[in-house]
């Protein structure tokens, strides 16, 4: 059985409270809904000396609102908040459409949206469709708060521009967009992508507008596919374009080989997932995140 090493648990009372203790603790981590920290600590790859556990927290943390032409959402956020989330279904398609995707129902009721972020796993499906979005990252710290864009928010794996006694908040999404999807090819349902990407776009008559693409498990951090949506802006999507964007991106990816694919393997998912994700876009009634399993 796996046992995660000894620790020390406490309750944050407020936001100001969790800083406080985590600026007080070099080896101290926040837990919400845990779903991504506690199997590292299980496995001891990770071995806090305290917990601050930030989950009574949610009358600051917890809510999905619009803010001007933007959205924000809270870190404590939940993936079932996404999904049942009218707000992004009509104006942020892709986060719900991803999150059909990840994991299973029990780690989508608890696991949160922040968790998720701060947890920096490049094969972390929601960082991906954020990416589509140009979301940003509310943090605060004991010098107060800032934004980061999520694109400069990952040095690495599992690594992020977060000091000490600073955590993720919220996440600021500055604009929707009105079209959207999330394609997953996962070797069985559940389980981390062997590739996987989201688009965003919103349609100028028939022509693409401000196409952004987001890759997932297919480089050491999330990554943008920049001169795949420069193919794509402004132009009205016919096959030969969709089959040049999807080559573009596929070698804008950096993968490596491991025991869900090859190199090569990787590269050819994403020149067929984009797309497809793509012309599921613009489908209408596009309602669910899509996974094709991989033998």
């Amino acid at each position: 059985m796996q046992v995660p090493a000894s620790f020390e648990y406490v309750v944050a009372t407020s936001v100001d409270d969790a800083i406080a203790k985590l600026s007080a603790d070099d080896d101290a981590r926040v837990i919400a809904g845990g779903h991504s920290l506690l199997p590292m600590m299980k496995l001891r790859l990770a071995s806090p000396g305290t917990l601050i556990d930030l989950s009574h927290l949610e009358s600051e943390l917890r809510y999905i609102r619009a803010d001007g032409p933007g959205i924000r959402i809270g870190a404590l956020a939940t993936h079932r908040d996404v999904i049942e989330s009218p707000l992004l279904a009509q104006r942020a398609r892709v986060l719900p459409d991803a999150e059909h995707v990840i994991a299973d129902p029990l780690v989508r009721n608890l696991g949160t949206v922040g968790g998720s972020v701060a947890h920096a796993d490049s094969a972390e499906d929601l960082a991906a469709a954020l990416l589509t979005l140009d979301a940003l990252v509310g943090i605060k710290g004991p010098n107060g708060a800032r934004e980061v864009p999520l694109n400069e928010f990952y040095l690495g794996p599992y690594t992020t521009v977060l000091e000490p006694g600073e955590l993720v908040t919220e996440i600021h999404l500055p604009r929707g967009a009105s079209r959207g999807a999330y394609l997953k090819v996962e070797r069985r349902a559940g389980d981390w992508a062997a590739a996987a990407l989201g688009v965003s776009f919103d349609l100028d008559s028939a022509a693409l507008k401000d196409v952004r693409i987001g890759l997932c498990a297919v480089g050491s951090t999330s990554l943008r596919a920049p001169k795949a949506e420069a193919l794509l802006e402004g132009k009205t999507p016919d096959a030969a374009l969709l089959k040049q964007a999807g080559e573009t991106a596929a070698a804008e990816a950096e993968p490596i080989g491991d025991g869900r694919g090859s190199e090569a393997y990787k590269r050819n998912l994403i020149r067929i997932l984009l797309p497809r994700a793509i012309q599921r876009a613009l489908a209408a009634g596009s309602s669910n995140g899509s996974t094709i399993h991989a033998n």
